[in-house]
């Protein structure tokens, strides 16, 4: 892992970032990219997967990760409760929105962890995994260790802009392969189309699940400084392909790149001899690229509504992503039902009592935001079924 004070040097989507803000011409440069097959590490095709990134909600994989590491060592079961602190109802969008106090099930959190990307229930599972959320964020980072993610740092569950949580199109598919090979009993969370609760359906942000043929996970994300980043998977004829894509500057972007990836990977008749071990290119050294001048202005903002319909969703310009003419297949989720102990709490008879004492918030730190997170654009997520017009443009 590379200590903060060694990243020294610039890379060059940062530097093409400043030259854009500069108002000067720049050409169009490629972002980190990487398809492999998880049952064998092979990896199909790969470039930049060694620059430094912002993983944004992919965070999220590590937060689902390190939870299933807790559940396989009988730490806690899927019905132990997650109670929502104090410091979790402070963690800036998207989030769920309930009250400090409330009681759902860790499968519940995990549900919404992965497809709402809710944060302030990624603070929450932490906290109920390891009782508070730096003790969760120094097992994030021993599992990343020791999976071999030799340039990723977190410092955070859920994924919101700090400049000293980073990542690589590289470490992120050895997570990615370590979820698919360790616990193939728990992918059904990944390939979950929508979660309900009350009369509200809320879609995914993966828009290959139910569009792109054997689409089946796993993660999206989106903060201004990274762009929109996926790892996207997908099985056809028994067979797992994962693409990690990152930096894109749409939703669009993502999906239609993601499914290029999948598409040429299955595609693909000659055998690679390059794994995940052995990916060409030298170790990054510097900052996370920083996006925000590309992805995060008025015009670029007002170019993710261009090739929409007038229903304000994305029209896709490929025939590998289809058109979702159902309502995605929802997962119920909501508060109690709950049984058992974690680090937070404690339900005995359905009532529920504080097991641990959690840390008063912490004092949120906007420089640390970018506006991505806290600003609600209004914009559909391209999904054809309504989708509250309030939903920010994040995961």
């Amino acid at each position: 892992m590379i200590a903060p004070t060694a990243r020294r040097t610039m890379p060059a989507r940062t530097a093409a970032a400043l030259v854009l803000a500069l108002g000067l011409p720049i050409a169009a440069e490629a972002a980190p990219a990487l398809v492999f097959e998880p049952a064998t590490g092979s990896v199909l095709h790969h470039e930049q997967a060694h620059d430094l990134w912002s993983p944004a909600s992919l965070t999220k994989l590590m937060t689902a990760y390190v939870t299933f590491r807790a559940l396989e060592a009988g730490e806690l079961t899927l019905r132990s409760p997650v109670r929502v602190t104090a410091n979790a109802v402070s963690t800036p969008p998207s989030r769920m929105g309930y009250p400090s106090g409330s009681i759902m099930t860790v499968d519940n959190a995990i549900k919404m962890v992965i497809v709402r990307s809710a944060n302030d229930i990624a603070v929450a599972l932490g906290e109920a995994v390891a009782g508070s959320e730096a003790a969760f964020v120094a097992r994030m980072n021993e599992e990343a260790a020791r999976l071999g993610m030799t340039n990723t740092n977190f410092v955070n569950p859920h994924g919101l802009h700090d400049e000293q949580q980073y990542t690589t199109a590289r470490d992120m598919a050895v997570l990615a392969r370590a979820l698919r090979t360790e616990f193939a009993d728990r992918a059904d969370y990944f390939s979950i189309e929508a979660i309900s609760f009350g009369e509200q359906l809320i879609p995914s942000y993966n828009l290959l699940l139910g569009r792109f043929e054997g689409a089946d996970g796993m993660k999206t994300g989106f903060v201004c400084a990274s762009g929109f980043n996926l790892v996207a998977s997908a099985t056809r004829g028994g067979r797992t392909l994962v693409a990690v894509v990152m930096g894109t500057e749409s939703q669009k972007e993502r999906a239609e790149k993601s499914a290029t990836l999948l598409q040429d990977g299955f595609s693909a008749e000659a055998a690679t001899t390059v794994d995940l071990d052995s990916v060409p290119g030298t170790d990054a050294d510097g900052v996370p690229a920083d996006l925000r001048p590309v992805v995060c202005t008025d015009e670029a903002r007002a170019a993710r509504w261009d090739g929409r319909d007038v229903d304000g969703n994305i029209v896709f310009d490929t025939a590998l992503i289809g058109t979702m003419d159902r309502e995605p297949r929802a997962a119920r989720v909501g508060l109690g039902g709950a049984e058992g102990a974690s680090m937070t709490a404690i339900v005995l008879g359905g009532a529920a009592i504080d097991a641990y004492p959690v840390p008063a918030p912490r004092p949120y730190r906007p420089s640390l935001a970018s506006e991505a997170e806290m600003e609600r654009y209004q914009l559909r997520p391209g999904f054809d079924v309504p989708v509250p017009a309030s939903r920010p443009e994040s995961g």
